[in-house]
């Protein structure tokens, strides 16, 4: 059974929100669509947390955003990307794009396999300030999560390589083996949340397997063992 203190509270994977239109099996950690919790709106600046899984020839048909930072971060698969500022992509393993919708931008989003599952993570921060410019990023992160276990892949000041966003918020990704650990240091007023994609780790004590995630606030650290090989997103938000 898994336990929490008042600093941390556990997302169970199984209580998140579900849809399945047949083509797409997607999971809501927050409020999204037609489900609504208004006990799971968000947190902090962190808005959306979906793993959507989309079937091989289909996808997400034209769109509109606006005043949004949109990262994907594809797990298995291949996401065709394109949008209304001309940006034409495929997202595969390793890589994270980040659209900044800004004061608006249309995109679309297809499977690029025709006979292949597509797992991603679509994740939704909100931004410093409505109505900045529009902009566009993509980046392989492949030679750092063969070198590190925990990967900066999303900064405001795009430091170690990651790619910047509208907002004072870090994202890493982490990969760990089998009995491996990690110390992460948490800043004054930050607040950490962890969403696990593989695995089943233990982080401050409590077990968290694929599909769980972890807020914790007014902690010093976070430790993270894994339990077995795992992988993680760590966001650092203020």
């Amino acid at each position: 059974m898994l336990t929490q203190s008042r600093n941390t509270v556990v997302r169970p994977a199984l209580e998140r929100g579900h849809t399945d239109q047949g083509w797409l099996n997607s999971y809501h950690t927050f409020s999204f669509a037609d489900y609504y919790d208004p006990n799971h709106m968000g947190f902090s600046t962190l808005r959306v947390i979906n793993e959507d899984r989309i079937q091989g020839g289909t996808g997400f048909g034209a769109h509109s955003h606006n005043d949004m930072e949109i990262v994907s971060y594809v797990v298995s698969g291949g996401l065709e990307h394109a949008d209304s500022l001309g940006n034409k992509a495929v997202i595969l393993p390793d890589e994270v794009q980040i659209m900044s919708a800004g004061a608006g931008i249309t995109h679309a989003e297809r499977n690029f396999f025709k006979d292949l599952e597509t797992h991603f993570f679509q994740i939704w921060i909100l931004p410093e300030k409505k109505g900045m410019r529009q902009s566009y990023g993509q980046k392989s992160f492949k030679n750092e999560f063969s070198e590190q276990d925990l990967v900066l892949v999303v900064s405001r000041d795009k430091r170690n390589g990651s790619i910047g966003i509208n907002q004072d918020a870090d994202i890493y990704i982490g990969r760990l083996k089998f009995r491996e650990e990690i110390n992460f240091n948490i800043r004054p007023e930050r607040h950490i949340w962890i969403q696990m994609i593989k695995g089943v780790s233990e982080i401050n004590k409590i077990n968290l397997k694929a599909g769980d995630g972890l807020s914790i606030s007014k902690e010093k650290r976070a430790i993270i063992l894994a339990m077995e090989d795992s992988e993680f997103i760590l966001f650092d938000l203020k």
